[in-house]
């Protein structure tokens, strides 16, 4: 079920079904009766409804809940935004069936309402809100104290692909959904709109998934854990890989030690820092498990990485911004091991972006790079200026198709994007991962991952899942030293 359908899709998935011999309107009445369950829930008969509802199915589906609510013994009654006259196909039928008035949408008439059920507009919305529709968008927000709003598909003013507000949006308590969900549930700032988030069988079976072919994936574990490595009993640790994390200056280690600790924690056998010699002692005397090794400048660290065991390596965090950076990256890119590249990594190329780019499509291993949205902008948008436009999926697939490496794209709602177009998108991350050097945490994590044989999309979606479900674990006062810690929670309930 972690499929994720763009609107087009959706629209696909639909018409494959009717083609299948399933009527639209039996559909409809499926999703009608969905959202019907979902108020009956969280009241009982008898309470007033109001079904707000539009000129399209959307609106058909509301229609089809207060036929169903109202036989339940509850008062609903639907107001519609738009002439019943204008109203067609499925829509159109589900319109006759209700016996109940139809009356013009105005704000006052949500008045005594205990449960709004926003039926207006669905996932494809691609235009602003405005007019009487936007006035009733307002009325809803404006009563969500004290009446629950339960959307139909996607609260109403929302881009079901691109996650966007076209103007104004419905604050849902509650989104009832049909066979998956889109991207705008998992995209900001659409899923900040949508509250609890039920996905409805109404009726399309999983067979036209084949058809489809969907590339975006909600970021659960289904998605990577195939490939995630399990500790054998014949194992050691030589056979879980070898990470090395590059490090800064000696002002500046601990963004590379706490990634160097997410490594080790995310379960690779061995962690090497290769250190600055002016660095080498404050890296010795604040790691116990890792290993430090001297290494300066981009030849030192091309003669450590002849050792073929090293096969993955960070560099980034706490690195510096400057030209040798630059010849370090290089360096790790012209081997043949996996490669992270994060933070100042990524932003000491962005005067030369083709530089990067260049040494990035040269390569065969994975490479996976770790933007927030300030170093992606600083980089991408002097390589390409495409990627500065459209969703945050959008812009991620563009730049990973551009370089062919897999770009994690930071974020609450982070998106992992490979060069074949698959991505992932995350929902599961808290607030309390807003706190410095948590991304370094993430790279560490990322490479220990890829340092056990993980494909670069399975490893980064995978690091960004634990990351998220880590600093759940630990709840309100993290700090990024905790979420290293965290991981064994994580794993125990995982590996089961």
């Amino acid at each position: 079920m972690n499929e994720v359908l763009s609107n087009t899709e959706m629209a696909e998935a639909d018409r494959l079904t009717i083609a299948a011999g399933v009527p639209g309107i039996e559909l409809m009445e499926n999703a009608g009766r969905a959202v019907a369950e979902a108020v009956a829930r969280r009241k009982s008969a008898g309470c007033h409804v109001a079904v707000v509802a539009g000129p399209g199915n959307n609106g058909g589906d509301g229609f089809v809940a207060a036929r169903v609510l109202a036989a339940r013994g509850y008062e609903a009654r639907v107001l519609l935004v738009g002439d019943a006259a204008g109203l067609k196909g499925d829509a159109a039928l589900a319109a006759k069936k209700w016996t109940g008035p139809v009356i013009a949408a105005e704000p006052a008439r949500l008045e005594g309402a205990e449960i709004i059920i926003d039926a207006l507009f669905g996932a494809g919305l691609d235009r602003p809100v405005q007019g009487q529709a936007g006035a009733m968008i307002e009325a809803m927000n404006g009563r969500s104290e004290t009446s629950s709003i339960i959307a139909v598909d996607l609260p109403s003013g929302v881009n079901g692909t691109s996650g966007a507000v076209m103007g104004a949006a419905v604050n849902a308590a509650a989104t009832v959904t049909f066979f998956r969900k889109k991207p705008g549930h998992l995209l900001l700032p659409g899923r900040l709109h949508c509250g609890s988030i039920a996905v409805a069988d109404i009726g399309i079976g999983d067979a036209v998934l084949g058809r489809i072919a969907p590339k975006t994936f909600e970021n659960l574990p289904p998605l990577w854990r195939r490939q995630f490595p399990v500790p054998r009993e014949d194992g050691h640790k030589y056979s879980r890989g070898h990470a090395v994390v590059v490090s800064g200056p000696s002002w500046s280690t601990g963004a590379a030690r706490l990634a160097a600790r997410g490594a080790l924690r995310a379960g690779a056998g061995l962690v090497t820092i290769a250190s600055p010699r002016e660095a080498l002692a404050v890296n010795a005397a604040s790691n116990l498990a890792i290993m430090v090794r001297p290494v300066d400048g981009a030849e030192a660290l091309g003669a450590l990485l002849q050792d073929r065991r090293f096969n993955a390596v960070a560099l980034g965090p706490g690195i510096g911004v400057n030209e040798t950076t630059c010849e370090l990256v290089l360096a790790a890119l012209a081997g043949e091991r996996a490669v992270v590249l994060d933070a100042d990594a990524m932003t000491s190329f962005a005067k030369q972006p083709d530089r990067l780019a260049q040494a990035l499509r040269r390569r065969y291993q994975p490479t996976v790079l770790t933007p927030h949205e300030g170093e992606f902008a600083r980089y991408f948008g002097a390589l390409d200026a495409q990627t500065t436009v459209g969703s945050k999926l959008e812009r991620a697939r563009l730049a990973a198709q551009s370089t062919g490496a897999t770009v994690l794209l930071k974020g609450a709602d982070t998106v992992v994007a490979a060069a074949d177009g698959r991505a992932s998108i995350a929902a599961n991350a808290p607030p309390y991962l807003a706190t410095a050097g948590a991304g370094d945490v993430l790279t560490g994590m990322t490479a220990g991952l890829l340092a056990q044989g993980m494909g670069g999309f399975e490893a980064a979606s995978a690091a960004v899942w634990l990351h998220g479900e880590a600093a759940n674990a630990f709840g309100p006062g993290l700090i990024s030293e905790d979420l290293p810690e965290a991981l064994p929670r994580v794993y125990k309930a995982l590996l089961g």
